[in-house]
């Protein structure tokens, strides 16, 4: 299921980093037509454009290289870009599993927790989505009343941790929904390597894709795990690579 990147897929991202920063939706708009008669399906545009364009947005924001004026103009316009293109996904069969899943509480966690289930989706899962900022004790709530074959806590912040762990010792303790495989990714669990195992989940992933790709695995949609824990953690890291024009971005 991993797609092959257009080779001109960095110029894209240059040209749509640039115009987003700016919050310049005209230019946004033409970058995304020119690249859509380049990208052959909405899920390379996703995979291929959008999801390392907001990787850069994320990158440079934490390391203070971007204004939030910038960072919040270009994650709203990305997001409303995101939805277009997501509405275009081209839907697998249902496979008859069902997915909760939440995320960590800022604009760009949200983006990024929103591609994934969409991919998710796409891909025969059937998702509720929560976004950002909900309770752990809501989210174990809803994982004990819905029982869903997977829980994914996706692009969670470093302050979610106490309430993911806590979420996962209370599933493991009283053994209420022994079904439901716990699977993270992006966020925090893609910058700390084998904080994922450490916490006890049974998939881990850094990007969209790669979650997808996990849990389509036979031996995860079968419920055949047994006590196996699956990461990409072995996989050589892709980086954004920034943009050689970064005066707008400061």
């Amino acid at each position: 299921m991993s797609q092959a990147s257009n080779p001109n897929s960095q110029i894209w991202v240059e040209r749509l980093f640039e115009a987003l920063t700016n919050g310049d939706r005209i230019q946004a708009r033409l970058v995304v037509d020119a690249a859509l008669r380049a990208e052959t399906s909405a899920q390379d545009m996703l995979l291929n454009v959008y999801w390392p364009t907001h990787q850069l947005f994320e990158k440079l924001y934490r390391q203070d290289q971007m204004t939030k004026v910038s960072y919040h103009l270009g994650t709203r316009l990305l997001r409303s870009l995101v939805d277009q293109a997501s509405g275009k996904l081209t839907l697998s069969p249902r496979n008859g599993q069902t997915i909760f899943a939440a995320c960590g509480p800022s604009e760009g966690e949200e983006l990024a927790g929103q591609m994934a289930a969409d991919l998710l989706e796409a891909a025969g899962f059937e998702v509720s989505f929560a976004g950002g900022g909900i309770p752990a004790d809501e989210i174990m709530e809803q994982v004990q009343e819905r029982r869903p074959d997977f829980l994914v806590m996706f692009a969670s912040a470093a302050s979610d941790l106490p309430g993911i762990r806590g979420i996962i010792d209370q599933l493991r303790e009283v053994n209420a929904v022994p079904n439901t495989k716990i699977c993270v990714g992006g966020g925090v669990f893609a910058r700390a390597e084998g904080l994922a195992e450490e916490m006890g989940c049974e998939l881990c992933a850094r990007d969209p894709m790669e979650i997808v790709e996990l849990m389509t695995m036979p031996e995860v949609t079968q419920g055949d795990m047994g006590d196996l824990r699956i990461t990409t953690r072995q996989l050589k890291p892709a980086k954004a690579k920034a943009p050689n024009r970064m005066r707008n971005a400061a």
